[in-house]
């Protein structure tokens, strides 16, 4: 299922307690700030935002987006909100005065230093909640990602993709942690639909949204070339 439209008019939309996980990475406010110092340049510049990829979500509406979250996620579930480190102290409180409880933040390294100033960032957090209590598939997991404890898993940066595009395989260690084959996943933030490609490659449903028309465009092509389509509802 995708959907092109706001995020929180979208989980509005959603039946409650509908969704087994949610992967996301909103287009934060900080982003705002690190390209006005350069450290994001590669962004394009248009009238209507900062960019030409993707409309800032403020901070400011982050409680209806956590609340919306809880409504519809299941009893016992669980929440993975990628960010950086000063969203991360706004966006903890917010999303426990929602209901979620917070566990920890893991960490996703990213193998390569970014642009920057003072200490360059290779490193960007993924908030760890949970709403009631799911225990995860394995215990052997560490709280860092950065495929030293799977082949498998490539944690590098990617490069020359959609702007603050995830790895397939670091998003698909979340969902296989916290998810059964056939259980839903959503991504409201979806991008360029690398979490959708990671549940479905893992045998889950994906109910996605971006507010992007080149969003849609680009994970529908992408979930086709996977030959996906019919898994996600079209």
């Amino acid at each position: 299922m995708l959907h092109q439209g706001d995020a929180v008019e979208f989980l509005a939309k959603l039946p409650p307690e509908s969704i087994d996980c949610v992967v996301t990475d909103p287009a934060y406010e900080s982003l705002e700030k690190h390209r006005a110092k350069g450290t994001t340049t590669r962004l394009k510049h248009s009238d209507a935002s900062s960019n030409d990829w993707f409309s800032i979500f403020p901070n400011s509406r982050f409680p209806e987006l956590f609340a919306q979250l809880y409504r519809v996620m299941a009893r016992n579930s669980h929440l993975y909100f990628y960010c950086d480190s000063e969203t991360m102290f706004i966006a903890k409180p917010l999303g426990e005065a929602a209901g979620f409880k917070f566990w920890k933040p893991i960490v996703w390294d990213k193998q390569r230093i970014g642009m920057g100033y003072h200490y360059r960032s290779r490193c960007e957090f993924i908030l760890f909640f949970e709403r009631g209590k799911r225990k995860l598939n394995s215990l052997g997991t560490p709280d860092i990602l950065d495929g030293a404890d799977s082949p498998v898993i490539n944690a590098a940066r990617v490069l020359r993709g959609y702007p603050t595009e995830k790895p397939v395989s670091v998003s698909r260690v979340l969902i296989e942690q916290s998810t059964q084959p056939g259980e839903w996943v959503c991504d409201p933030f979806m991008g360029s639909g690398s979490v959708g490609e990671a549940a479905v490659v893992a045998g889950r449903k994906f109910a996605g949204n971006d507010l992007s028309a080149k969003s849609l465009e680009i994970t529908k092509g992408r979930l086709i070339s996977d030959d996906e389509l019919g898994r996600i509802g079209f």
